[in-house]
């Protein structure tokens, strides 16, 4: 059985789909751990939630790029004796440009958030689930996990297929000790993701009905948790891509992936 009020932890929790997991998790009667790098958009979260649903919110600063970061977090919970039922690993940005024109550090920083930390941050945590019988572990993915990769943002799609495989394992490995383990993967979301790589203009080229707000995201994700659910891509219509995706050949998947790569990327090549 679940506690009277679940413990959240939310990674990237400052804007976006993190945001509004925390916003919806507190209204379920939630308290709640945000981290992101941005603390004073934590901290107006945080009083936010406070006033508006008497939650407990706790902020810990991190970035997980950080090595060290995640490790420091977890001694931050036991610390405080916070103990985590929900997890939701959510931190993400995208690099734009071709492999090569970007710089090994910025690769690594990339892989060491997208995919490094939520790892570890499972691992670290995963064991108080199991002997308590309840968590939730919701792994932000993307559509992009499942529809073949496109030129720039080399790294992106891989990290989310990444997390489609790692939480299709781990749905398996815990399923009989009371943990549900979703990859949640949405596609084109209303969120600050676009203005930080610079691809905004570019984005607004796409039809309206290509987008879902943060907060339906994030209302299937919590019902596909719940369910049981292992994988859940949002909306009808990216249900619908996946599916053609798995469908057509994939020399043409891939030449469509190309043609649409140029149309809406910033692909940032060097001269």
């Amino acid at each position: 059985m679940p506690p009277a009020r679940p413990l959240s932890l939310v990674t990237g929790a400052s804007a976006g789909i993190g945001a509004a997991f925390a916003r919806d998790l507190a209204a379920r009667g939630h308290d709640l751990v945000l981290t992101a790098r941005r603390v004073e958009r934590l901290e107006a979260l945080a009083q936010e939630l406070r006033d508006q649903h008497k939650a407990s919110v706790t902020v810990l600063p991190a970035d997980l790029a950080d090595p060290a970061a995640v490790l420091q977090l977890c001694e931050a919970l036991d610390a405080r004796g916070l103990r985590v039922d929900w997890l939701i690993n959510n931190a993400g940005y995208g690099v734009p440009g071709t492999f090569e024109a970007v710089d090994w550090p910025v690769h690594e920083a990339f892989i060491r958030v997208l995919m490094t930390a939520p790892a570890e941050l499972v691992w670290r945590l995963l064991p108080g689930m199991r002997e308590r019988g309840y968590g939730r572990i919701i792994n932000v993915a993307s559509l992009a996990g499942h529809v073949p990769g496109s030129v720039g943002h080399t790294l992106y799609a891989a990290s989310k297929a990444y997390l489609i495989k790692f939480s299709q394992s781990l749905a398996l490995e815990n399923r009989h000790r009371g943990v549900n383990v979703c990859a949640l993967c949405p596609g084109f979301t209303w969120s600050e993701f676009h203005d930080v790589t610079g691809t905004r203009q570019l984005m607004n080229n796409l039809p309206g009905f290509m987008w879902q707000s943060a907060e339906d995201v994030v209302r299937e994700g919590h019902d596909a948790v719940e369910r049981g659910d292992v994988v859940h891509v949002t909306g009808g219509v990216n249900r619908f891509i996946k599916a053609l995706m798995k469908l057509l050949p994939d020399r043409f998947t891939l030449w469509l992936s190309a043609k649409e790569s140029r149309r809406y990327r910033d692909l940032g090549e060097a001269s």
